[in-house]
């Protein structure tokens, strides 16, 4: 076992997962947590994390038969992402930099390239069919956020990383910078051992969080997670939490940008996490002028193709709105602005035209205290 265990780590290399390692199906430490955060209602609007909490407390009826659990990191900084500017400074710089630009259409890191959760089932797919040459019959079952699985907690347990004090899973390798996926499978491989913490006394990810979404050490509210609201909360943004948007249209990195750990993170030897569409460039106006056909069209393949062009269109939105309010907007860019938004009441859906309502009230300064 221990063979073939090391033969699935170098088939896994191959295929361009950084890492990969094994435990078993044991999550009686994380379920306590779980279900206080579901019982504090801070899923918000996942309706499926409460639904299905069953199975992720007893992740074995999700195929009977199951021994094991494979968990495997994907790093997905892209290459280029990785190289200093002239000034020396490195991606983290840059991905700050941009958030004090208002007219930067800020798009969270993982997202700019092909859909992760398409990339990762593949290869693990194809990892699947390359262990099943070597032991037949065996039974297996692939998964990648996309079924009740405590991913995070398989990934500590298996030595994969710790959970920093932002709730990601941190590698001392890798920082958080990459993806996780996991393999069920009835064969008992070698169990690997967990690592320690490393997060000592650092609070950067809770201090810097501009919501105030990271309650305390390892307790994240996604109510006020700018990644829930403009990724997973389908309606109505509150009011009191779209200053603190900003210029993030989709997601937020700002927890992971802070993270010391990062400076370790790995670049992706995998070509479909390459930036796809200028997204990583773009700007607010550029990206509001898309039609629906065009978002269906340039998001075909991407993460950001799930939310649908309403929730793209009503993030824009409150970032034009945070835009009208910025300094450093002049009276050009304002007019234009105002211009566009007022253009698009015209024929839009109430649930954008509620957010354009906001956006130009731009004279009252939408502001609260942290």
């Amino acid at each position: 076992m221990s063979e073939l265990l090391a033969w699935i780590k170098s088939q896994a290399m191959d295929l361009g997962f950084s890492e990969l390692r094994v435990t078993n199906l044991d999550v009686s430490d994380a379920t306590p947590y779980l279900r206080e955060w579901l019982a504090k209602g801070f899923h918000g609007d996942m309706n499926y994390m409460s639904r299905h909490a069953f199975l992720r407390e007893n992740p074995q009826e999700l195929l009977p038969e199951v021994l094991r659990v494979i968990s495997v990191r994907m790093d997905y900084l892209a290459a280029e992402a990785l190289l200093a500017d002239a000034g020396g400074k490195d991606w983290r710089f840059r991905e700050l930099q941009a958030l004090e630009d208002p007219e930067r259409a800020v798009i969270s890191v993982y997202a700019r390239g092909r859909d992760y959760h398409k990339v990762l089932r593949s290869r693990l797919q194809r990892l699947v069919d390359k262990i099943q040459e070597q032991i037949t019959p065996m039974n297996s079952r692939v998964f990648v956020d996309s079924a009740p699985v405590l991913e995070v907690e398989f990934a500590k347990k298996s030595g994969i990383g710790w959970r920093g004090k932002h709730t990601l899973a941190l590698n001392r390798l890798g920082g958080s910078m990459f993806f996780l996926g996991e393999i069920f499978i009835d064969i008992p491989l070698p169990l690997d051992e967990p690592i320690s913490e490393h997060c000592g006394q650092c609070q950067a990810c809770i201090d810097i969080c501009p919501t105030n979404a990271i309650t305390g050490p390892y307790q994240l509210d996604a109510r006020r997670c700018i990644s829930y609201l403009t990724i997973e909360h389908p309606g109505v943004i509150p009011v009191e939490l779209r200053p603190f948007i900003g210029n993030r249209i989709y997601g937020c990195d700002d927890c992971q940008l802070i993270c010391p750990w990062n400076k370790y993170a790995q670049k992706s030897y995998v070509d479909d996490f390459k930036e796809r569409n200028a997204l990583g460039s773009s700007h607010l106006i550029e990206l509001f002028h898309w039609t629906a056909q065009e978002f269906d069209t340039r998001m075909q393949g991407s993460a950001i193709y799930r939310i649908g062009y309403e929730r793209w269109v009503r993030n824009i939105v409150i970032a034009l709105g945070n835009l009208l309010r910025a300094p450093s907007c002049d009276d050009a860019m304002r007019q234009q602005v105002i211009i566009l938004l007022e253009n698009r009441k015209l024929s839009t859906t109430d649930l954008v035209k509620e957010h354009i309502n906001w956006a130009l009230e731009y004279p009252k300064l939408n502001t609260i205290d942290r």
